[in-house]
């Protein structure tokens, strides 16, 4: 077994200002801290930690004190939440003593092997801490011994971290269609505070990213330990606090994937892999959390390297309505505006007129497109612009070709029960469904040099029977096989870009994101709804990986009117598009979009590699947010007014993430449009356009600037470079 430096029997890992102390106790490892880094731990240290780690022997409790290990049961005398569920079939039994076989210490890794030679099965947990990161990865694997003779059903397989004292609010999210991620805050009190999804996705009202912080923990202030489940099926979070606490520490933190009943059933020698979960912590507030995982994204070597094309999509121009003669303007106009990538949404496929037929039937329909989309892609390609794709694979409607003809394809019992947006899921673990879809993914995207899909998902899985499977509960299977087929299409076109789309942010998670180039916040283009839609989806994507499209005046899904230069300044903030019918604008607006189209590819490099910054403001129909170099020698940020307040003055507000010692540029950009004000202009502003405000970043920190009060649903940019 090896050993780390410090202590024979105790593992330390460190990256980026975290520590993970666990302990090589038996007959289970207890997790004695995870949070700020500890430094090199000399002997005496080390025997210190062991020592202060032990808590009391309380009355009315074990007689021994009570620690908290890596994969608690009852065994422990656990009882909170245990880290292992299941049940020996034969017998009945549920209960599982696991003890330490084994341990593995790399230079930022260390596994444990958990055995119960009576239940006949191991459990591996691994743990790795990014070391530029500090993101640490947790994940573990059940495997049945290969002599056991009876079958292990698996209930529940749950990844935790204890927490401390000081950790006494919790922030997760809900939503709905079209108002995704929004964020709820609540006392962390005893018991269980558990969110989930049984949606078959990781669903529109996701708990997204459960943070657990001091009080009034905000963006810039505040320590916080999160963590976020990496799978896209059905999940679970928690936040639980027990009377006895959990050794040293009050509370616990974690999640893994909610598992059906019979989901997973294992034999001799066969294994369940539970999903990853990810663990952040920070001293810095939420923008703290957002760094450690917008880094830790922007270093795997799939993620997007590339400019971020700008993109024009159909769908809210044309709908269902495929008149080529309409698209081909539509083109001409987005290459006028120097869009760079067109894709062509929902409708284009056979019999699809409308939302209640044609899914699954994935070839052109010959009746729009009497020339297959020929004539579409060249004109696309005439512009130098890429060509994308609307899919929606896992779905059928069931007066398709598809579902007529395989009905045990579908993904539901015999007689299936409700549809939702007359549609119901394809199994696409039955191995031939499976084989079909990739084969006209594949084919089509061959055919016509297809550089990007949108990969949409428009319904929840309930009563998800596998007819190929006697009945047995089906979303696991589905996810991995989802998983496989987009491993399957990028191996074989390694250049196709795919988005996440699930009724807009239905589907946004890092077990999607190992397979996906983007996501697809919302539905929803108000740019009232999508500053806050984009806010919270960048506590934990960066903006490069989320879809902001500008919309038309009167938004599609709420009815709200707004300005033009509003909608162009929240867009510019992510990898931007646009979704309207440029034929309806006049020159005027023409030309401030294609002056947005110049700002975005002037400022993407920017934007899509620097740190994420948000102010904490009292008034919160306010916002003040940006993207500041990874150098702090530019930044550009947006000043954003939602709606009316009490105060007739906004007062200074303080520059985030800035260079104390760096004396900075001011610029106010203008070119999308001059913010509409509710006062007369503050003095500032002359010197801003003139290009003759410089402050030092110390001052911008710690004073800020007077900003003016905006008419409700306006934004300013401030754009600022080192001089």
């Amino acid at each position: 077994m090896p050993l780390s430096v410090a202590h024979p029997g105790l593992v330390h890992l460190r990256g980026a200002g975290v520590s993970l102390v666990i302990q090589f106790s038996e007959p289970m490892p207890r997790v004695l801290h995870w949070g700020a880094d500890l430094g090199d731990l000399t002997t005496q240290e080390t025997e210190s930690l062991l020592v202060s780690s032990a808590p009391s022997a309380t009355h009315n409790s074990t007689d021994e004190p009570r620690y908290f290990s890596v994969l608690p049961t009852e065994a422990d005398a656990w009882s909170g939440t245990p880290g292992f569920e299941g049940r020996i079939r034969q017998t009945g039994a549920p209960y599982f003593r696991f003890e330490l076989d084994d341990v593995t210490v790399g230079e930022h890794s260390t596994s444990f092997d958990l055995s119960d030679r009576a239940a006949g099965c191991t459990v591996k947990l691994h743990y790795a801490l990014d070391p530029d990161t500090g993101v640490l990865a947790a994940s573990a694997v059940v495997r049945r011994h290969a002599d056991a003779t009876d079958v292990l059903d698996v209930h529940h397989l749950t990844l935790m971290l204890p927490v401390p004292d000081r950790a006494v609010e919790v922030v997760d999210f809900t939503g709905k269609w079209s108002r995704e991620r929004s964020p709820q805050r609540t006392p962390i009190g005893f018991g269980t505070h558990l969110r989930e999804s049984r949606r078959g996705r990781s669903s529109l009202d996701s708990p997204y990213l459960m943070m657990a912080g001091t009080q009034r923990f905000g963006f810039r202030s505040g320590e916080v330990w999160a963590a976020h489940v990496g799978w896209s099926g059905n999940q679970r979070y928690l936040v639980e606090q027990l009377p006895e606490g959990a050794g040293a520490h009050r509370s616990t933190l974690g999640g893994g994937e909610l598992l059906l009943p019979g989901e997973i059933s294992l034999s001799a020698g066969e294994t369940y892999t539970a999903p990853t979960v990810y663990f952040s912590w920070s001293e810095r507030g939420m923008d703290g959390i957002a760094d450690r995982f917008h880094e830790w994204l922007r270093r795997r070597p799939t993620h997007p390297r590339a400019p971020r094309p700008l993109v024009l999509n159909t769908w809210e121009a044309v709908y269902f309505d495929h008149d080529l003669a309409t698209l081909l303007r539509l083109t001409d106009a987005a290459g006028d505006i120097g869009v760079e990538r067109v894709v062509l949404d929902d409708g284009w496929f056979l019999g699809r007129r409308d939302d209640g037929t044609g899914l699954g039937d994935w070839f052109v329909d010959a009746e729009v497109w009497p020339e297959g989309l020929t004539p579409f892609v060249e004109r696309i390609r005439s512009h130098g612009m890429d060509f994308g794709l609307w899919f929606e694979p896992e779905m059928v409607n069931l007066t398709s070709r598809l579902a007529i003809e395989h009905p045990d394809w579908v993904l539901a019992p015999p007689a299936p029960g409700p549809s939702i947006r007359n549609q119901h899921v394809l199994n696409l673990a039955h191995p031939d469904a499976w084989q079909f879809i990739f084969d006209r993914i594949d084919a089509l995207v061959a055919e016509y040099r297809i550089d990007y899909i949108k990969w949409d998902h428009n319904r929840e899985l309930h009563e998800a029977s596998r007819q190929d499977a006697e009945g047995r509960a089906g979303v696991h299977a589905q996810t991995q096989a989802l998983y496989r087929m987009l491993d399957a299409l990028r191996a074989k076109h390694p250049a196709l870009e795919i988005e996440s789309c699930a009724s807009g942010g239905g589907r946004i998670d890092l077990g999607i994101l190992e397979r996906t180039d983007r996501v697809w916040a919302s539905d929803c283009n108000d740019p009232e709804e999508r500053q806050q839609i984009q806010r919270w989806t960048g506590q934990l994507l960066p903006p490069e990986l989320v879809g902001t499209h500008v919309g038309a005046a009167e938004s599609h899904t709420t009815k709200r009117v707004t300005s033009l230069s509003f909608r162009l300044i929240t867009a510019l903030f992510g990898h931007a598009g646009i979704e309207l019918d440029l034929s309806a604008h006049d020159a005027r607006e023409l030309s401030e979009i294609r002056a947005w189209a110049r700002l975005y590819k002037e400022q993407r490099a920017l934007l899509h590699s620097g740190r994420v910054v948000r102010a904490d403001l009292a008034d919160e129909e306010s916002m003040f947010h940006g993207v500041v170099a990874e150098d702090r020698r530019e930044a550009l940020f947006a000043w954003v007014r939602l709606g009316t307040s009490v105060p007739i003055q906004s007062g200074r507000i303080a520059l985030p993430g800035l260079d104390p010692e760096t004396t900075y540029r001011i610029e106010l950009r203008e070119e999308i449009g001059a913010p509409v004000l509710h006062e007369v202009a503050p003095a500032w502003f002359t010197a801003a356009r003139e290009g003759s405000l410089v402050m030092r970043g110390a001052l911008l920190a710690r004073l800020g600037l007077p900003m003016p009060t905006l008419q409700p649903q306006q934004a300013m940019l401030l754009r600022l470079s080192a001089i």
